[in-house]
This record gives C-alpha cells, structure tokens and sequence, in this order.
C-alpha cells in the first residue's frame, strides 16, 4: 500500500507500477471529490478537500467502504504482487488531521483488514502542487504526512518511507523492498 501526502508522487509511481504489469488499485477520492462539488464555488474548497461536502462522516464512510471494496477485490487477483493507491487507515488520518470524529467500526475495519506493506512517499516541495481535486496548500500536505505516518504506526504498521528520486528511481526501490526475503 502506498501512502504519503497529497502531492507526493505517489499517483505517479503506481502508474509506472501498473506500466510495468503490476495489478494495482487506483485513488478513489478524486471520483468522489469531483461528484460531490458539483455545483459548489470554490471558495468553498479551501484547504480541507471535503469542506463543500454537508454530511462529511456519510463521505468518509463512503471513502472507507470504497477502500474496503478495492482490499476485499484485491483478494481474488490472481498476482504476486498487488499495489494500492492509499489505504483504509488514510481515511482516519485525514478525519484526525481535520478534527472529524469517526466511529469505533472505522478504526475497527483498518485493524481487521490488513496490509502486507505500508510504503509512504514523503513531501517533496519541488513536485507539489494544486488541482481541480486537490485543494490542500502545501503546509497542510506536509501536516497530512505526518498524520499518515503517525496512524499507520497506531495500527500497528511499519512504515517504509521512500526517498525522493525520478520515478523510475521510485519504483525500483519499491520493487526491491517487496522483493521476497526483503
């Protein structure tokens, strides 16, 4: 699973990842972000990507069982080797960083639905940047990092960080950490 703030690179490393006949599975925020602004100025957006959203636990949940649905798929791929584009626990670390409460069941679904790996990709200044999905500064990216960090290490994960590179740089490191007997 690979992780890391917005702006990070990590979209771009699973899409090298996939290019090179990995299975992996795709972000799903920025579906879900598109839908639900809809309609809404963009003086709404500001730094938190769900700020124009009126039932932000409703999304949330729906970004959690969006996740559990890509864990639960990802058990039938017949493959060595499957990537994933964020994780479940991503969802309680933005709830925490924004000051959302969630419910029990959330945490409980990131503890009964676990990762082999957690690879986090760590702020790179010189890469980031805004678009139509992604609203966070990048003082805020930076935050998110650490709470990506700090959550998965709550449950009970190591976190393998990737040092910043080309992407082809990346994703051999990648490839050479999930290496079986690495």
């Amino acid at each position: 699973m690979i992780t890391g703030g917005p702006g990070s690179g990590k979209t771009s490393v699973v899409e090298a990842l996939e290019a090179d006949g990995y299975t992996c599975f795709h972000e799903i925020i920025r579906s879900f972000t598109h839908k639900a602004k809809k309609g809404m100025a963009s003086a709404a957006n500001q730094n938190n990507p769900i700020a124009f959203v009126d039932d932000s636990l409703g999304f949330n949940r729906k970004l959690l069982e969006g996740r559990l649905k890509q864990y639960r798929k990802s058990e039938k791929v017949e493959a060595d080797l499957v990537f994933f584009d964020r994780g479940m626990p991503d969802v309680l670390a933005y709830m925490e960083y924004f000051k959302q409460d969630y419910p029990d069941n959330f945490k409980q679904t990131c503890l009964q639905h676990r990762y082999d790996r957690i690879i986090i990709l760590p702020p790179w200044k010189e890469i980031y940047n805004t678009d139509g999905e992604r609203f966070e500064n990048w003082d805020v990216a930076f935050e998110i990092y650490h709470y990506l960090k700090n959550t998965y290490t709550k449950l009970g994960y190591e976190v393998d960080e990737i040092p910043k590179g080309s992407i082809a740089d990346r994703k051999e490191y990648i490839e050479h950490l999930v290496k079986p007997g690495n």
